[in-house]
């Protein structure tokens, strides 16, 4: 019988939540700390988490999609948020940092090789990682794919998104002089770094909402207004990582190096009708990858909470303790 019969009560199915065994502040160099944390067994199959943003930081829910008897799960929040700090910072903050602080905590905790986890920017950080150290990662499983692509920009904040949702979209836009829309990233960058901490928060929470509002299918565009402290570190590590369009070296690079990690079999699971990276980007990397798998759910957006979507996650980290095991 089918583990997962209705994708509505998913939710049952997630593993109750585990407390860490091991939480640490680690010194990655430059004057960052990273907040990291183990949970599950200790001599389990080592699975690291990439939350998403940049500048989302991890949460205890994102815990509850591994057999915690089966899997040590490491899960960390990336420089200048959650509880790295410092708070909101990025000085030597690129995802080539990212990427050394990756293989930096994989090295402290003694861990050969692992399986790669994670969604919307945590994805396109586990594509990277993967393609720069292939010989590390044993399975790539990624939600919500996001290939750092100035297309995936310009639908997001070029007004593609908005032709969905134009009563938010008014609201993300309207606080920006007509002269200055022709680039909403540049013109959210000088006030997310105006120097001037009221601005900041206030713009940090406009764009920060602009994103909440389309995350599930279920959503009515009405979000609660983020804490300002998370809301001013959210919008600024995603604009900074935006402005500089992900510190890559092209346009496309990710698809373009799908060669180097040919061999390591992925799962793809996306919400068909994600509004904030939309499916094009999943289908094309699965066109590209023959070693990978993707799922399409129906009725789900963007959010890793949508049922379908939590129910696809455990049910591939299932399969894929039970293979390794």
């Amino acid at each position: 019988m089918d583990k997962y019969p209705d994708q509505k009560r998913a939710v049952q199915y997630l593993y109750p939540p585990v407390d860490p065994f091991d939480q640490r502040m680690i010194d990655v160099g430059q004057g960052h700390r990273v907040y990291v944390e183990q949970c599950g067994n200790p001599d389990g199959i080592p699975v690291v988490v990439l939350h998403g943003g940049p500048g989302g930081g991890c949460s205890p829910a994102m815990r509850r999609y591994f057999d915690p008897s089966v899997y040590r799960v490491v899960l960390f929040d990336q420089r200048g948020c959650g509880r790295s700090r410092p708070h909101a910072s990025v000085a030597d903050n690129t995802t080539w940092h990212l990427v050394a602080d990756i293989e930096r905590i994989r090295t402290l905790l003694e861990i050969d090789e692992w399986i790669a986890f994670g969604g919307s920017w945590g994805a396109t950080l586990a594509l990277i990682y993967a393609q720069t150290h292939p010989d590390r990662v044993t399975h790539l499983v990624l939600r919500g794919v996001f290939l750092m692509t100035q297309a995936e920009l310009d639908w997001f904040y070029g007004g593609g998104a908005g032709k969905f949702w134009p009563e938010i979209w008014s609201k993300f836009v309207s606080p920006i002089p007509e002269d200055e829309r022709d680039d909403l990233i540049a013109a959210y960058h000088r006030r997310l770094f105006s120097g001037n901490l009221m601005e900041e928060t206030r713009f940090g929470r406009i764009w920060s909402a602009w994103e909440n509002a389309l995350a599930s299918i279920h959503s009515h565009g009405m979000t609660g207004e983020s804490p300002g402290d998370y809301a001013r570190a959210f919008a600024r590590l995603e604009n900074h990582y935006f402005q500089n369009a992900g510190f890559l070296d092209q346009d496309g690079q990710i698809l373009a190096q799908m060669g180097r990690i040919s061999h390591i079999p992925g799962f793809i699971v996306q919400g068909r009708y994600d509004m904030i990276c939309p499916p094009a980007s999943a289908y094309r990397l699965s066109e590209l990858w023959p070693n990978s798998e993707l799922k399409m759910v129906r009725n789900a957006g963007h959010a890793l909470s949508e049922p379908g979507i939590s129910s696809e996650l455990v049910r591939i980290m299932d399969r894929i303790g039970e293979q390794l095991r």
